[in-house]
């Protein structure tokens, strides 16, 4: 009898086997019987499918006679599957007959399922390719040993790390080489784009080293406080009107945070840029700065409100040029404009968070506060300051809104009617 007979043969008995099972009501099986039959049904399962997959390794004829591109794709065309995981099955078929055969053999004997079968594989076939032949076989031992406790995803984890479990000299070697060509390629792909849409918004897209971002996502999250504020509050505490219904995006969130954190920047501490200290040069004339109605431009040709203006003046490093009645400039900013970090501290000290009714964003998130604008000759001193948070700060300089001096120091804020 021959191989094909033999393959036929066991096919029809587990055919046959399957029909008696399906005159069986299964719902009386006992919870043992249930247990051992659906672990065992798993490992034939696996039992099956290597056999199959086995077949396919050498099927090539098949593809040939039908005129197909592949085997894949005569199965996936003949089988009713899709060409996807068709062609999944192949390559796995193909490395395990020619390449890995201690997950073959595992794999064969239902001790390996086939989704652990191709992540053992694919872990395999991605060590580099100079890795000596003993180790290979040390990984793909460990691996298929690891089997009879992890699941899947827990040996894509391990096989991810393989060299470092059964060669520890040799991994770190190799993690060391693939590391300086993923930072040599990260610096050869950094960049940033702007476009901006003509309706008040620019998008960034920006494309950085990953310790760059996660060192830039450190800084938002100071913003943002993912840990102690849930999302509902987080959503409050982001420049939002507070008729704005639903739960704030995340993105939304970390954008309104690099928007402070660009503006928390120490222009003393950046390069020098055209002879003076890298600055923001926002003019409009007077008038506009004492009212705060109207508008101003910005030395990067940007319109902006007065009043976002006078909100930048309190802790933002930007310098007002006011302009008198016939555009003369009458004062490139103000000695000790902004709070100082000893102020910034005593501020903290005292009012221990945001001053804002109700509010608990703490004192290391906030900012300082001019309660008599410095645009009308407010005085940068602890008496004329108190810390608010960045929504609160928004609030406060914005003209739908007003607020009340409460009797403990704390602002109330109404919307105009």
């Amino acid at each position: 009898m021959t191989t094909g007979h033999l393959v036929q043969e066991c096919g029809e008995a587990i055919s046959a086997a399957l029909d008696k099972v399906g005159q069986v009501e299964l719902l009386y099986l006992s919870p043992a019987d249930k247990a051992r039959a659906l672990v065992e049904l798993a490992r034939l399962e696996s039992r099956v499918t290597a056999t199959r997959l086995r077949l396919m390794a050498v099927a090539d004829e098949v593809a040939k006679e039908s005129g197909d591109r592949d085997v894949a794709a005569w199965f996936a065309r003949t089988a009713r599957v899709d060409r996807g995981p068709a062609r999944r099955d192949l390559r796995l078929a193909r490395v395990l007959e020619h390449r890995w055969t201690l997950v073959a053999e595992g794999h064969t004997s239902g001790e390996v399922s086939t989704a652990q079968a191709d992540v053992i594989a694919r872990a395999l076939d991605d060590l580099p390719d100079d890795t000596p032949a003993d180790v290979l076989l040390k990984a793909e031992r460990v691996l298929v040993e690891h089997a009879a406790t992890f699941a899947p995803h827990e040996l894509r984890v391990l096989g991810s790390r393989i060299l470092d479990v059964v060669a520890p000299e040799v991994g770190e070697e190799q993690e060391r080489k693939k590391l300086e060509d993923e930072e040599r390629h990260a610096r050869r792909t950094t960049s940033l784009t702007t476009r901006s849409h003509g309706d008040g918004t620019t998008t960034i897209r920006i494309r950085v080293p990953d310790a760059t971002a996660g060192r830039l996502l450190t800084y938002l999250h100071a913003w943002t406080n993912p840990r102690k504020h849930d999302d509902a509050a987080a959503g409050n505490s982001q420049g939002h009107d507070a008729g704005d219904q639903g739960v704030v995006p995340y993105s939304t969130r970390l954008g309104h945070a690099f928007c402070s954190l660009l503006e928390h920047l120490d222009p003393t501490a950046l390069p020098r840029h055209g002879g003076t200290a890298t600055a923001v040069v926002i003019t409009m004339d007077f008038d506009t700065l004492v009212s705060g109605l109207g508008v101003a431009t910005t030395s990067t040709d940007g319109r902006i409100t007065a009043a976002e203006a006078r909100r930048l003046a309190c802790t933002a490093k930007i310098v007002p040029a006011v302009l008198g009645g016939k555009s003369e400039p009458l004062d490139l900013g103000r000695a000790k404009r902004l709070y100082d970090n000893a102020q910034r501290k005593a501020m903290g000290l005292r009012d221990g968070g945001c001053r804002a009714e109700g509010c608990d964003i703490p004192a290391a998130w906030c900012e300082a506060h001019h309660l008599i604008p410095w645009s009308k000759s407010g005085r940068t001193d602890l008496a004329d300051g108190l810390l608010l948070c960045s929504h609160h700060h928004h609030r406060a300089h914005d003209d739908r809104y007003l607020h009340d001096r409460l009797p403990n120091g704390d602002l109330r804020f109404h919307r105009r009617r």
